[in-house]
């Protein structure tokens, strides 16, 4: 960094020589070393006009010390003319029998940056160093959040699949869609509504709960649901039957222990029968002709909550708050990969009470805060009912210990007012 001297100036207070300035220039480096010395840019300056009392402000001082390094360069080339002859000082202090303890230093002629013997030629103007404080604070605030690599610790984990991760949540992005559903299909069918659909699905978050299956069979069951309604009308004595068969599908594609026919059938009162619900699978399979492996909000969510470097009580928050948007049929016109991002940036708002988006997990979501307002605001309202009314059985599931009583966490309203 080369600082330009302001030459139109005639009187310059005495320079400073040590040796922390070699090979560096005065930028940075030069407020550096003052701040190690104890001293801020105007103690430094007050104290060199205090040695200087008496002395005239044409005089100058340089030493012939070999000075090698780019700031003698740098200082070299605003230096015009040649120096031909040294000037003796006359007075340092304003006690006169002070002058015995004074030196005549000579001032070595240079023709050529490039020589090592050059003059230490430092002028700290009061405009000088307002220039570094200005420049300190430019070089912060231009300093740029890093993207952090979130896989690098998991290279030794063969389960964390790091050489295929990108590939992995690229391929999720590209068929997303494959797994969303009309936002409108209710529309087509006459006897069963979107209260109804809540109404299921709100039930089914109890039944997952208290069988204690893993999160991707929630998620799962509740795709499997919209996509077969979606495609086939339904009388609502039947739409329960429609629930249960989609948590029994679910639960054979993602658990390790399934739960028997005979389970779901006493879970529903028995409203059903075991060949009524075999026959229903059969009938749910061939419809959605077998395409079970589709990408979930919950497989986005792992993957952004990683980025988000989350904590246990973020990570509850955040599925608290999508799952939520399971019961609400107008989350349907989001695609998953944005109800996941929507929901860990509602659960930062709602923790720490201000926004928190960073470049890093910016990075891995491909999703901006902007993009994520308007979903994030919907979540904030789904948030602030979610224990009013009868539909609670996600606020009653995270309000336990178990679930750290992420449901107890005071929603983001700050959101709605943007």
């Amino acid at each position: 960094m080369v600082i330009k001297m302001d030459e139109s100036k005639e009187n310059y207070p005495s320079l400073i020589s040590h040796s922390s300035f070699h090979e560096e220039g005065v930028g940075m480096e030069g407020a550096k070393f003052m701040r190690e010395m104890g001293y801020t840019h105007r103690e430094a300056l007050s104290n060199i006009n205090q040695n200087i009392v008496g002395a005239s402000l044409k005089s100058y001082m340089a030493n012939n010390a070999e000075f090698k390094g780019k700031f003698a360069a740098q200082m070299v080339q605003h230096c015009h003319g040649e120096i031909s002859e040294a000037k003796k000082v006359t007075s340092l202090a304003p006690n006169p029998t002070s002058l015995e303890d004074c030196t005549i230093i000579d001032v070595v002629e240079y023709d050529d940056a490039s020589d090592g013997q050059v003059p230490m030629f430092v002028k700290h103007t009061e405009a000088m160093l307002d220039e570094i404080d200005r420049m300190e604070e430019i070089e912060m605030e231009d300093v740029e959040e890093p993207v952090i690599d979130i896989d690098s610790s998991d290279l030794k984990d063969p389960l964390a699949v790091v050489e295929y991760i990108d590939d992995i949540t690229a391929y999720y992005r590209e068929t997303e869609n494959s797994s969303c559903v009309s936002p409108n299909y209710m529309a087509h069918q006459f006897d069963i509504n979107k209260k109804m659909r809540a109404i299921l699905i709100d039930w089914l978050i109890e039944v997952h709960c208290k069988f204690e299956l893993m999160d991707e069979t929630l998620f799962l069951t509740v795709n499997l649901i919209d996509r077969f309604l979606e495609h086939q009308t339904v009388l609502r004595k039947k739409l329960q039957l429609v629930g249960l068969t989609a948590m029994l599908l679910a639960c054979k594609y993602e658990e390790v222990s399934v739960p028997i026919v005979e389970d779901l059938v006493m879970i529903s009162d028995k409203a059903y029968t075991r060949e009524e619900v075999l026959e229903m699978e059969r009938f749910m399979v061939n419809t959605l002709q077998f395409k079970l492996s589709v990408p979930t909000p919950y497989v986005f969510m792992r993957r952004f909550l990683k980025a988000a470097q989350s904590d246990k009580k973020l990570e509850l928050l955040s599925f608290f708050i999508i799952e939520l948007c399971l019961v609400e049929y107008e989350m349907l016109k989001f695609p998953p990969s944005l109800l996941a991002a929507a929901a860990v940036y509602t659960a930062q708002c709602s923790l720490y009470c201000f926004k928190q988006w960073s470049r890093t997990i910016e990075w891995y979501t491909n999703y901006s805060e902007d993009q994520l307002l308007e979903c994030s605001k919907l979540m904030v309202t789904c948030h602030q009912k979610a224990g009013t009314g009868k539909l609670t059985g996600a606020y009653r599931k995270y309000s336990t210990w178990k679930f750290g009583y992420a449901a107890k966490a005071e929603p983001a309203q700050f959101l709605l007012d943007l």
